[in-house]
């Protein structure tokens, strides 16, 4: 059997490539495996099936030879900070430090790439992996960098660690009691003790000197090369800025943009403004597209920024933040609906997640049975009464496999034992009837989609622990992961009739693998091998 395009008035466009003696997992349910598949000149599959079907109908065509391998379509991270990916590949690298000695090691390697007057940034470091767990201090950075300013985010991009220098450089005198809207400054009596958590960051970051144009093209091509190699061809840019939205543009205008992004606007700001007055944006090269709008509603669980309903086990009288005041929130919601715009909205805690579904019911109102698809972004802990609204008014649950396997060290004591029935609840969102839709939230967590598929089936860490896994009740089937980092993250950008599936019609992305992903013990799924990765019938990555 083959399934091809439908015949039409014209003639079929000529078939271009043709890949032969795979093993295709197509996700497509009229045709689940296939032998072959065969695009043309502009990247859209015309044929899938069986080689020698396949081949009847591509005379002249370039044959690939798969050589044996797996071939799953492109894998799209349905939540991702392409800018911050790349901004993070050009600052020093603190993920998986261990301590603060660890830190400044690689603080001062870095700083010693660096010229004299130029500020030291780093992205990465997590207080809970360090044996004291607790905030650290501008102190901690001063004997190394007493002149030179530092400014360090945090792995979640929720906090950041500024040193004495970059205090004094800040926007506003620090001292006192005082708390920005949406934010904190931790303190110790009245002084900063050089840690900001939400809102509060920009009080540092807008004194940090802003890259110029050729830094910022060098980290998104660092971005753009480290996604391919791991096997995405698309993602969901979550807080696009316009001014990253035109750097993207410029480089799929000059044919090195080498993913295919669905783009969401930063809110409330300009890029939402320029989608209000002139409608949905899409590259002639169907390369990157913007039509939807990403907002704030709460913090992170690893700052303890994210709203809950009752206050934090290990912090009473903490509940969090709501980083965008609630009124503004809403009035962000309504502006993108009566633009049009497709709404996604960061929530992670209880309190942060029944706020945003009482507001998508309220501007949805009696389009809630539409085709809005709406989305959670995170949906980390939610009160299990409100896991069924998700499903009731037509909400998707972006959700991040990862983000449960590093937060099961600390998690339980952030929440207590009751609130962990509603954490990382794939299982349960799956079986409420809500859609999901997976991805990193990269910088955050690795970029490597092979990791979110070995969590999600496994729930946990690369070590095997826990045996068994961390509430092994809300593991999925290796078959639901994979889905959900292709067919239902398209779904939820709006993309099913361009890819997540290999089908005739639909772009040819795809990724060529050394194993299968649907039958390989879950131990190897991080191990898989990307041999190659191709958008639009063009391999983007060949492993070396």
């Amino acid at each position: 059997m083959i399934a091809t395009v439908a015949e039409a008035a014209s003639p079929a466009p000529a078939v271009a490539g043709v890949l032969v003696n795979a093993r295709i997992h197509t996700l497509d349910d009229s045709q689940p495996a296939a032998e072959a598949l065969a695009w043309d000149a502009t990247g859209r599959i015309v044929a899938v099936g069986r080689r020698d079907e396949v081949l009847a109908q591509a005379p002249g065509a370039t044959l690939h030879d798969a050589k044996g391998a797996t071939v799953v379509p492109g894998l799209v991270d349905a939540h991702a900070h392409l800018m911050g990916l790349g901004l993070a590949l050009m600052r020093a690298d603190l993920v998986g430090t261990r301590s603060e000695a660890e830190i400044l090691a690689r603080l001062q390697a870095f700083a010693a790439t660096l010229p004299a007057d130029a500020w030291l940034l780093g992205h990465g470091w997590d207080q809970n992996d360090w044996p004291e767990q607790s905030f650290p201090a501008a102190a901690d950075l001063d004997a190394a960098f007493p002149d030179r300013p530092v400014w360090l985010e945090r792995i979640d991009g929720h906090a950041g660690w500024a040193n004495s220098a970059a205090l004094r450089r800040a926007t506003r005198d620090l001292s006192g009691t005082w708390q920005p809207d949406g934010g904190q400054i931790v303190r110790s009596g009245t002084q900063p003790t050089g840690v900001f958590v939400d809102a509060a960051r920009r009080l540092v970051e807008q004194a940090v000197p802003a890259p110029d144009d050729a830094y910022r093209a060098e980290a998104l091509r660092r971005a753009l090369a480290a996604a391919a190699s791991v096997g995405l061809t698309g993602l969901h840019d979550m807080g696009t800025s316009l001014a990253d939205l035109n750097l993207y543009r410029r480089f799929a205008d000059e044919g090195r943009f080498t993913l295919r992004v669905v783009a969401y606007a930063d809110g409330a700001a300009a890029a939402l403004e320029q989608l209000c007055r002139q409608g949905p944006y899409r590259h002639p090269s169907g390369r990157v597209r913007m039509a939807g709008a990403k907002f704030y509603a709460d913090g992170a669980l690893g700052s303890r920024g994210a709203a809950l309903l009752e206050p934090y086990s290990d912090d009473h009288g903490n509940r969090g933040l709501l980083v965008t005041p609630p009124a503004k929130l809403l009035d962000g919601m309504r502006k993108a609906r009566g633009c049009g715009l497709q709404v996604a909205t960061h929530a992670i805690g209880d309190r942060g997640n029944r706020l945003v579904l009482d507001d998508y019911a309220t501007v949805l109102g009696a389009a809630v049975g539409s085709d809005h698809r709406w989305r959670i972004e995170h949906a980390q802990v939610l009160s299990p009464v409100d896991i069924p609204r998700l499903a009731q008014l037509g909400v998707i649950a972006s959700m991040q496999p990862t983000h449960a396997t590093s937060d099961m060290p600390w998690a339980e004591t952030r929440l207590g034992r009751e609130r962990l029935a509603g954490a990382y609840a794939w299982r349960r969102f799956v079986q409420s009837g809500a859609r999901l839709a997976l991805g990193s939230d990269f910088p955050v967590e690795s970029e490597d989609p092979r990791l979110g598929l070995y969590a999600a089936v496994t729930r946990q860490d690369l070590d095997g622990e826990p045996p068994g896994g961390w509430l092994p009740d809300q593991r999925l089937t290796a078959a639901e992961a994979l889905r959900g980092f292709t067919s239902a993250a398209a779904w939820a950008g709006f993309m099913e009739r361009e890819v997540g599936r290999l089908a005739p019609g639909l772009r040819a992305d795809f990724v060529l693998l050394d194993a299968d992903p649907l039958s390989v013990a879950p131990d190897r799924l991080p191990r898989l091998k990307v041999l190659s990765t191709w958008v639009d019938g063009t391999p983007v990555y060949v492993s070396p």
